[in-house]
């Protein structure tokens, strides 16, 4: 009950910081039962004065709510099924940005993490020249037999984990009860959304697992000629710290320096969209948040990509899903890419294969009559999931992700080259990976992956019969004496249902008196 109402009072002021900055006044009364109606323009009187215009509002009060609230926007950004396009676009504008905690509580936390003397692990320590949410970034030198070498230091910030903990928990929270009743919340599985951002979150406060993923996609790209990730300082990255090869390119935002030094502009994003393809079909492990930000170019025209702390995986189903569904547009043969909506399982069978791509010619067939500057297919996609949600389609978050980073690439690839065939750039990544998966070749390999699989299974045969055998057995016994629970059992099933109306009438009484107090409180 404790953490019930503790978990309440985080909402609330959560909720009254909407208020006075406006937020609520971007929802639609027309769109709530008659009830809420009243509640929201009791709300609204909260409402300050100045409050910012138009969706600038909900930018404004998750950054004064804090960290977790501007991780949390940041991450609603990713899903426009949850918050809408509309929304979804103008929080991708809420910076990360806040002032770095001091120098000596940086260094106290870098030396404890490596439980070394800062002296001993780096010849020098530069101040922070970034700072943001969960971590924050200093310039350092380390000596190695060749002199002074530049490195990158991130570290956690501190009390960042506790804050994050408790502002989770009430997301958690506020999840679960609007499932238990709002059909439209368990549709969009508002609990689901919030474990994902959870794990992001875990994953970014632990810089080890961050230094595993630069790891990985280096061993990934090792061969590719256009892209590299910094090396990873193993011997001076623990879970608070992380410690990378500094790197000194020219950022992929700073356009006018790019042309300075002759860089072929057209190339370059060529090669960011090429590059985000090839890592999501070819690997299933691609770069979450690239940003111009977070890209840089080196001497020799490669791109390097910088902070590792959000990265999408998608699965051999989810990347022949991708593949088929770009080459059905390329090729319009929209019957194929509604058929790979159902074979992959994403659209449930009882709907109508040939009503499906009809839905599908809906969307491509605009896109033939345009030119190939003017085509996304990032918007392409994000209009195909808008079309499924019509076929009872539930939300694949890591589709999503994927389609939204769609997003940030292009628009990276378009403010180097305006006018960027889209299609014909992608076409290369996409042909190749149908061709080595679909085709002759994939095929092969498909069946000598089948073959293996038989095998493994056939060779544990005799343990599944064993097993089987034991559950005729406990079924017959079942059948033949009928399901016993002990005392115990039954008595612990009654407290537990006890508790949980409990729980749900405390829960139905403190939203009551908070809503009685915002009519009083006026």
């Amino acid at each position: 009950m404790i953490l019930a109402v503790a978990h309440l009072a985080r909402l609330a002021r959560a909720g009254f910081v909407f208020a006075r900055e406006g937020v609520l006044g971007l929802a639609d009364p027309n769109l709530l039962p008659l009830g809420l109606r009243g509640a929201l323009r009791l709300a609204r009187l909260l409402e300050r004065r100045a409050a910012p215009e138009g969706r600038a509002r909900l930018a404004a009060a998750l950054t004064r709510l804090g960290p977790s609230y501007v991780k949390l926007g940041q991450f609603l950004a990713t899903r426009p099924d949850v918050v809408g396009l509309a929304l979804a676009r103008d929080l991708e504008t809420l910076q990360d940005k806040l002032p770095p905690f001091p120098q000596a509580e940086a260094e106290a936390a870098v030396a404890r993490a490596l439980e070394c003397k800062l002296t001993e692990c780096f010849a020098s320590f530069g101040p922070a020249v970034a700072a943001a949410s969960i971590a924050q970034v200093h310039r350092a030198e380390v000596m190695t037999p060749e002199g002074p070498k530049a490195v990158a230091v991130k570290v956690l910030r501190p009390g960042v984990e506790r804050r994050f903990r408790a502002d989770l928990a009430a997301f958690f929270f506020a999840a679960r009860l609007a499932e238990r009743y709002s059909l439209e919340a368990q549709r969009l599985r508002l609990v689901d959304v919030v474990e994902t951002l959870a794990r992001s979150v875990a994953i970014e406060m632990d810089l080890r697992l961050e230094a595993a993923a630069l790891s990985e996609m280096a061993e990934n790209t090792r061969d590719d000629p256009d892209f590299r990730v910094p090396a990873v300082d193993w011997d001076r990255t623990a879970r608070d710290v992380l410690t990378l090869e500094w790197v000194d390119g020219t950022p992929l935002s700073d356009r006018a320096a790019l042309v300075a030094k002759g860089f072929d502009l057209e190339a370059l994003a060529c090669a960011v969209m090429q590059t985000f393809l090839r890592h999501a079909l070819r690997d299933g492990f691609f770069h979450a948040d690239m940003h111009p930000g977070n890209l840089f170019v080196d001497d020799v025209g490669r791109i390097v990509a910088v902070d590792f702390g959000i990265m999408g995986r998608i699965g051999p189903k989810e990347r022949r899903f991708l593949a088929e569904i770009l080459y059905g547009f390329i090729t319009r043969d929209y019957r194929r890419t509604a058929e790979v909506h159902f074979e992959a399982g994403y659209v449930p069978r009882h709907h109508s294969v040939e009503s499906f791509a009809q839905a599908i010619r809906a969307i491509g067939e605009p896109i033939h009559n345009r030119t190939a500057e003017e085509i996304s297919m990032a918007r392409l996609l994000g209009l195909l999931f808008e079309v499924t949600g019509l076929f009872d389609m539930r939300t694949r978050p890591e589709l999503l992700l994927l389609q939204k980073t769609m997003v940030v690439v292009e628009g990276v690839a378009r403010s180097l080259h305006p006018k960027l065939d889209m299609w014909k750039t992608a076409e290369p990544v996409v042909s190749e990976w149908v061709n080595r998966h679909l085709g002759p070749v994939g095929r092969i390999r498909n069946a000598a992956d089948g073959a293996s699989e038989l095998g493994r299974f056939l060779g544990n045969f005799p343990a599944l019969l064993g097993r089987t055998a034991e559950v005729v057995d406990q079924l017959d016994a079942i059948t033949r004496d009928g399901l016993v629970l002990a005392p115990e059992t039954v008595r612990a099933i009654g407290h537990a249902e006890a508790r949980r109306n409990r729980w749900t009438t405390a829960a139905l009484w403190v939203i009551a008196l908070a809503l009685a107090w915002l009519v009083f409180a006026k």
